[in-house]
């Protein structure tokens, strides 16, 4: 990945002990804001790369993976010679082995920025914890179908992206060291204020409540349609119709690729529902 001298966090150097999720999800943004990043990982790698390995390969593009055992002296050494030259320490481990491993010491001896994306708030930083269980604790996980996106991962990310950027900002204000936190579970009760606000969950306006905002069987599939506005919503009853009843019986006349042609003709937000997978995009073609 070639990354432009104009680009934000251009010249920032990252050291990275991030594995699984959503840490490698947060270095990866900053690789596209610029920053050179090192991923550090253990001799037995991350483990994402034998979940998911093209995605691993998607995550890791355009950084330095290494692979170093941090109770190991020597490999210890080469990650405090990386630290020396960085900006910016991310990280994903339990604070309690952070601190055996004696980085968060090093980063201030260093004046590196440190980022820790942990479980919980508190005393619940230390609680084992994985994306499924956060949404589990906070309403958006519907049993016994399983989430089909990490919502707590993803946000988390996010959120470790805004903390580093935040965190440099402090670092170039004279904090030489800042130090932030980054809850999972945090992210995920943040992601949940549409459910705990009445809005998407089972039966609420966005959770099938509204005829012109849900998913309607075709001959071939589903299609989503989400016709909220007023003009949406009075073009789809003028076309299709107003009721439940009456637009499944008329989406039931056709299929995916007709239902999609005809909400791009009478501009109609509608799109047919595809399996997981199917719609994956390179990098260059994200939107």
């Amino acid at each position: 990945m070639t990354v432009p001298s104009s680009a934000p966090l251009s010249g920032v150097v990252v050291v990275s002990v991030a594995t699984n999720l959503p840490g490698p999800l947060a270095a990866a943004r900053l690789v596209e804001l610029g920053a050179s990043v090192t991923k550090v990982e253990p001799p037995s790698g991350d483990p994402l790369r034998a979940i998911a390995p093209g995605w691993y390969d998607e995550l890791v593009a355009g950084q330095s993976v290494l692979a170093l055992d941090l109770k190991d002296a020597v490999d210890r050494d080469r990650l405090e010679d990386l630290l020396r030259g960085a900006d910016l320490l991310l990280s994903s481990m339990r604070p309690s082995a952070l601190a055996r491993l004696g980085l968060p010491a090093s980063t201030r001896r260093h004046g590196v920025a440190l980022v820790e994306i942990v479980g919980g708030d508190g005393d619940r930083a230390e609680l084992p914890g994985h994306d499924l269980t956060y949404q589990a604790t906070h309403g958006t996980v519907l049993a016994p179908a399983m989430p089909v996106v990490p919502v707590a991962d993803v946000l988390g990310a996010e959120r470790a992206v805004t903390a580093a950027l935040t965190a440099l900002r402090l670092r170039d204000a004279g904090d030489a060291a800042a130090h932030t936190r980054v809850s999972l579970e945090a992210a995920a009760f943040a992601a949940a204020g549409a459910v705990r606000h009445g809005l998407t969950g089972p039966g609420d306006p966005l959770g099938g409540g509204l005829p012109g905002y849900g998913l309607y069987p075709v001959q071939d599939g589903h299609v989503a349609v989400a016709a909220i506005e007023p003009h949406f919503a009075e073009r789809l009853a003028t076309y299709l119709g107003e009721t439940r009843q009456e637009l499944t019986a008329r989406f039931a006349t056709g299929s995916c690729a007709s239902w999609e042609a005809f909400a791009a003709d009478h501009d109609i937000p509608l799109a047919a529902v595809r399996a997981p997978g199917s719609t994956s995009q390179s990098r260059g073609d994200r939107p």
